[in-house]
């Protein structure tokens, strides 16, 4: 196959609301995921993304317990990102190598640990917005925030209260040459898991870690933009774009040009912390490519006429 897709989903694809995040839960979930995501691999080849929000949000918890309890020492939030690519890229590759030996194909799954260049001085770390980890209360929230320096705010779509963390602009993905050469061959790439580990220049020629979230959608397109991807799926919890979402005036989109949906940021009408992301960066994938951008709930993947679709005219 000669066409590439890009499909990015969210952490809460494997780690659902309601669910105590069990590696049994995550494992059944990505299970179902990946036999959705397959139904593409007869028309493209493949590069997964994924979010890790609710993970690393866990992953955090859990040392900040082993920090009170036994003394150990904190887990920096790049490392905390670096840990969760890593065992959710387990999960995915274990569970699509599952399927894939159901339905008789053998295909290499490649899970690639993701750094991404981004600006110290990037003003995002001067406006944290971007959440983690799981759902509080709002009387939860106030109390952590008063215990500490954290910052949460309340969720768009009324959920509860989460953590935000800054988001700085992914300037460079590393290795992409590589990620596109293996994807082209016909095998399988998961990267860029939770945006990428965000690193910066300490000093010339010397990365380091910074503590920040970059936004996994918006990694996903520039990933998308680098490696020439034919197409881009934005997953979601939702089967299409809505604008006066839960209201009575509530009407889905099925097709929106990069112009109509920039009209739609400027009026407020898509959360900054839900579908703002998401629409940015298809707009930035189909303004830089030419090519369609698609967001859509996994179960309308491949499906004619499923999600809405971003296009440049």
């Amino acid at each position: 196959m000669e066409k590439l897709a890009v499909v990015a989903f969210g952490g809460n694809a494997l780690l659902r609301a309601g669910e105590k995040g069990t590696i049994e839960e995550q494992s059944a979930n990505a299970a179902e995921a990946g036999k959705k995501v397959l139904t593409l691999s007869n028309r493209y080849n493949l590069v997964l993304t994924h979010g890790n929000g609710p993970q690393v949000g866990n992953i955090l918890l859990q040392v900040d317990a082993g920090s009170k309890m036994y003394g150990l020492p904190e887990m920096p939030m790049d490392v905390a990102g670096a840990y969760s690519q890593g065992f959710i890229g387990y999960i995915l590759e274990q569970q699509l190598r599952n399927e894939l030996m159901k339905q008789n194909k053998s295909r290499d799954i490649i899970t690639i640990i993701t750094q991404v260049l981004v600006d110290k001085n990037d003003p995002a770390f001067e406006n944290p917005v971007k959440p983690i980890g799981p759902y509080y209360t709002k009387e939860e929230a106030k109390s952590i925030m008063e215990k500490s320096d954290a910052i949460f705010k309340e969720d768009a779509r009324g959920r509860g209260w989460r953590k935000v963390v800054a988001s700085p602009e992914p300037l460079v993905i590393y290795n992409q040459k590589t990620i596109e050469k293996i994807a082209r061959e016909g095998h399988i790439v998961i990267t860029v898991g939770g945006g990428g580990i965000p690193c910066y220049f300490e000093e010339e020629n010397r990365l380091k870690g910074i503590e920040a979230v970059i936004d996994k959608d918006l990694a996903s397109s520039r990933l998308a933009i680098g490696i020439r991807a034919d197409k881009f799926f934005i997953l979601t919890d939702i089967p299409k774009v809505y604008i006066n979402f839960n209201t009575p005036q509530q009407k889905a989109i099925d097709k929106m040009t990069i112009l109509q949906a920039q009209k739609y940021l400027r009026e407020g009408q898509f959360g900054e912390g839900s579908m703002a992301p998401k629409i940015r960066a298809a707009i930035n994938f189909v303004k830089n490519s030419g090519k369609d951008a698609i967001i859509t709930e996994i179960d309308k993947l491949g499906i004619d006429g499923g999600g809405t679709r971003i296009t440049m005219i």
